[in-house]
């Protein structure tokens, strides 16, 4: 990750955050491969949500690895970016390392919460375009010359904290609960991170088309 372009989370500057990543330097952990941990962890809760779908009978406990693996993947991309500047290893490489496995964390988790929403993997899909869109916007704008630009509505902090509570709201609630009507909540969640996505990435485009008319 390179030091001058770091999303703003709160989280870092918290003692445990602080500690962790103190534990992490002193053992010369590789920030890269904390990134890839990051993905797997990604790829992980993308597959325990599919799951759902495949394994109906385990449902809950899938819910519940899912919202545990999806904060893991958050974790590591906190952890990524602290190990880096701590050790002073941040480079142009370790943006490949922090932005690449971010995007198929993302289509994973969305991909799999579609098949779990009664098999919509074309909602999931489409709102892993979406997300993806938020991204594209940022970087192809840095690229320009505008800052980056990680704000919402539906920034990758956003959707991720969005399916957690979704998962976790799963694992422990009747299964009648699960929807509005014959709607599953899966579904009105990943259209709910569609169009807030695709709408955060034509405000962070007209941002930055703003900035750099400026």
């Amino acid at each position: 990750m390179q030091s001058g372009d770091r999303r703003p989370i709160a989280a870092r500057e918290t003692a445990p955050a602080a500690r962790i990543a103190g534990w992490l330097i002193r053992r010369g952990a590789s920030p890269n491969s904390i990134s890839l941990a990051g993905m797997a962890a990604g790829i992980g809760a993308g597959l325990a949500l599919a799951g759902i779908a495949w394994w109906p009978e385990a449902a809950r406990p899938l819910w519940l690895l899912a919202a545990l693996l999806v904060q893991a993947r958050l974790a590591a991309n906190l952890l990524d970016g602290m190990v880096a500047i701590g050790r002073g290893v941040a480079s142009p490489v370790g943006e490949l390392y922090n932005e690449v496995p971010d995007r198929i964390s993302d289509t994973a988790v969305l991909l799999g919460l579609g098949i779990a929403a009664d098999g919509n993997a074309a909602l999931g899909f489409a709102a892993a375009l979406a997300a993806m869109a938020t991204a594209y916007v940022r970087v192809t704008a840095r690229s320009a010359g505008a800052p980056s630009d990680f704000g919402g509505p539906m920034a990758k902090q956003h959707r991720m904290a969005v399916v957690t509570g979704l998962a976790l709201f799963c694992a422990v609630t009747p299964v009648g609960w699960q929807g509005i009507g014959e709607t599953p909540l899966a579904v009105i969640v990943l259209a709910a991170i569609a169009l807030l996505s695709a709408l955060t990435a034509w405000l962070r485009l007209r941002r930055a088309a703003l900035r750099l008319a400026a």
